[in-house]
């Protein structure tokens, strides 16, 4: 027998509602206590009883508001260096984006940016070995991150909804940044050239994004093309997973509009 399957939920429910305690319950049919009071409160929820907190609405479930600007940006950071996961500890799904701890400005910025997303829901920084990982838990991070889905990000296509581009397309300075605060640099490149009849070192900044994800670099440089940013694939090992940005005129617009990690 499943002991988490819907019969035993069923009876557990009944049990409950006959006035039953939750330790009882779990003895009798070998379900953690923990479960037994999740399932609790969701039927209690679902029967209107519970008082006190509510359920944060959802933007694309209740029609709430939703700050498109820091959604933007939270999109190239989920895009990038985040996930969702759904551990049986917390019941309630995740958003993670790691955040390294040499730029504590972007994890600012992450947090912020969820907030503004999930004005209701908790947001926490989590330690680990040199990076802080940024969450924020919510029932419905896959209406507004349809993209999750088994496996890794490279392994499976990512195509955006058509509100999702809607919206990229009114904020894609946010959206570039967000991809490049998670998958990208800005570095100083330096080169020499003949001044005079003498050599001399020339620097120069450049701007880097990385990303195994064919279709995620696709839709960093479909957004870079209608921004007017000029690109070009810097193949390494025979693999063109890196869009660099070189040219001064489009290295400025990154600088006036991102800008270096902090």
């Amino acid at each position: 027998m499943n002991p988490h399957g819907t019969d035993v939920r069923h009876k557990a429910l009944t049990l409950l509602r006959d006035g039953a305690s939750n330790a009882d319950v779990a003895r009798g049919l070998k379900v953690p206590p923990g479960t037994i009071g999740y399932w609790k409160h969701l039927d209690r929820a679902k029967r209107g009883e519970c008082p006190g907190k509510h359920d944060p609405k959802c933007p694309r479930c209740d029609g709430r508001e939703l700050n498109e600007s820091a959604y933007s940006y939270l999109l190239g950071l989920y895009l990038g260096d985040g996930h969702i996961s759904h551990y049986s500890a917390h019941r309630v799904p995740n958003l993670m984006i790691s955040c390294s701890e040499a730029w504590p400005g972007l994890m600012d910025d992450c947090e912020q940016a969820m907030r503004a997303v999930f004005p209701e829901n908790s947001v926490c920084r989590v330690r680990k070995i040199g990076c802080r990982n940024v969450k924020v838990y919510s029932k419905h991070l896959h209406c507004l991150f349809p993209q999750h889905g088994p496996g890794r990000k490279h392994e499976r296509s990512i195509t955006l909804e058509p509100w999702q581009q809607a919206i990229i397309d009114t904020h894609p300075w946010e959206f570039i940044r967000g991809l490049i605060h998670s998958d990208g640099c800005r570095i100083t490149n330096w080169t020499t050239r003949m001044v005079a009849g003498e050599r001399k070192r020339y620097e120069y900044p450049r701007y880097f994004f990385t990303n195994v994800s064919d279709d995620i670099r696709r839709l960093y440089t479909d957004t870079l093309d209608k921004l007017g940013v000029d690109w070009t694939h810097c193949t390494r090992d025979g693999n063109p997973y890196n869009i660099s940005v070189a040219k001064r005129a489009s290295v400025t617009l990154l600088d006036t509009h991102v800008g270096p990690k902090h």
